[in-house]
């Protein structure tokens, strides 16, 4: 059963000029192995755009309860590619709330814009 949807985007450029001007956001909207690849490079403006937009569409998924941490949140990558969700602390406890027992997520960018869906499934 179906528990919550969320959709939501994030225009690269404009996130990016964030990161920027705003030190620490970056720490504190995305854990460690959010912000670098295993070469040890940063992730590219796009990836973390699309990721953030993942946090936010996870969020409106939750019924956008307050008080939800960035960090308890992790959108993580298989060896396919393909991005999955592991959640923690305030996010683990809104879904168990909610009876959350899997994750679908969909992340894209393309002409500027990073988007994300979640799918919350009990």
């Amino acid at each position: 059963m179906i528990v919550g949807v969320g959709i939501d985007v994030a225009e690269i450029d404009r996130f990016a000029a964030s990161l920027d001007r705003t030190p620490g956001l970056a720490e504190r909207l995305f854990v460690a192995r959010e912000l670098w690849l295993p070469s040890g490079e940063r992730r590219r403006a796009a990836s973390l755009a699309a990721r953030f937009a993942a946090k936010e569409a996870l969020a409106k998924a939750l019924g956008a309860p307050p008080g939800l941490r960035w960090t308890d949140a992790e959108v993580r990558s298989a060896d396919s590619g393909r991005p999955y969700l592991v959640v923690s602390g305030t996010v683990l406890a809104r879904a168990e709330e909610l009876g959350v027992r899997s994750w679908h997520v969909s992340l894209s960018h393309d002409a500027g814009v990073a988007s994300a869906m979640v799918v919350a499934e009990a």
